[in-house]
């Protein structure tokens, strides 16, 4: 009877030590968190930077930081994921005011690729940016 309960506690660490490990290694805990600048230190109509590359489960803020009015708009048309993706990922919303921030997390489920995305009052100056999903 004895061993049959040392067994049974070694099987109970044996489990818990493995929960453990895949714990250590899942996405959310290899997740990176990604500040990308509206508006360029210099003052220029920018993202900064212009291209990031992340992975699903990475968190992606973007900081109003110079020449405001500015929105984070993914372009339906051109990134793996579709419209609704796009759509989910955006703010079409103008950030107005200096040091205001939009946050997005990766899903997990987002297809790898390029995802361009740009500011609409700005688009025409330039200001687009492409994020990379791994």
């Amino acid at each position: 009877m004895k061993r049959l309960s040392l067994l049974g506690k070694r099987l109970a660490m044996m489990v818990a030590a493995v929960a453990c490990i895949f714990g250590l290694f899942s996405p959310t805990a290899l997740a990176e968190d990604h500040i990308i600048k509206m508006g360029a230190d210099n003052g220029m109509l920018a993202f900064q930077p212009a291209q990031l590359s992340v992975k699903a489960g990475d968190t992606i803020t973007w900081v109003n930081n110079k020449v405001f009015p500015h929105n984070v708009v993914f372009d339906a048309n051109s990134n793996p994921g579709g419209a609704e993706l796009a759509e989910s990922l955006s703010q079409p919303k103008l950030m107005m005011t200096p040091n205001q921030e939009y946050a997005i997390t990766i899903p997990a489920d987002a297809p790898a690729g390029d995802y361009s995305y740009y500011c609409q009052p700005h688009r025409g100056a330039g200001m687009v940016g492409k994020i990379t999903v791994q």
